[in-house]
């Protein structure tokens, strides 16, 4: 259960899969384009607002488990998995949800503990390479 309302009075408050951090998101509808904004500790990180909608798609078509593969985005994105493909030329922006220059990566570690967290996906909580899938739609 997701405790917040998404706003950035109200904050949906969150924790990594790992549980090793925690941190607050918000919908910024004003932004250009519409955001996500997530604060991790000082550190300020921007996704479009339509990652979630995408991503839960993606998740779909997969049909199956994903690994998360976070990374910085300076370093590469481990091929096949949630951080690779919110970078992806292929993806339905083409290319980057992140939107904050030298802040874009982590797509991986942020955004699928919201989508659990709005009951969309299941996600893995070990201490490393946790994974998430779609959750079946009926």
């Amino acid at each position: 259960m997701v405790t917040g309302s998404g706003t950035e009075d109200d904050p949906w408050q969150l924790g990594t899969a790992p549980g090793t951090s925690r941190y607050t998101m918000y919908r910024d509808e004003q932004g250009d384009p519409p955001a996500v904004v997530c604060q991790v500790g000082a550190t300020t990180l921007k996704y479009r607002v339509s990652a979630i909608v995408d991503l839960t798609a993606w998740l779909r078509e997969r049909g199956d488990w994903v690994a998360l593969g976070a990374a910085d985005e300076t370093k590469p994105a481990a091929e096949g998995t949630v951080e690779a493909w919110g970078r992806a030329e292929s993806n339905p922006v083409g290319g980057w949800y992140g939107l904050r220059k030298g802040y874009r990566g982590r797509f991986g570690m942020y955004l699928p503990p919201l989508l659990e967290a709005l009951g969309l996906v299941e996600l893995t909580h070990e201490a490393r390479n946790n994974r998430v899938r779609a959750i079946p739609q009926s």
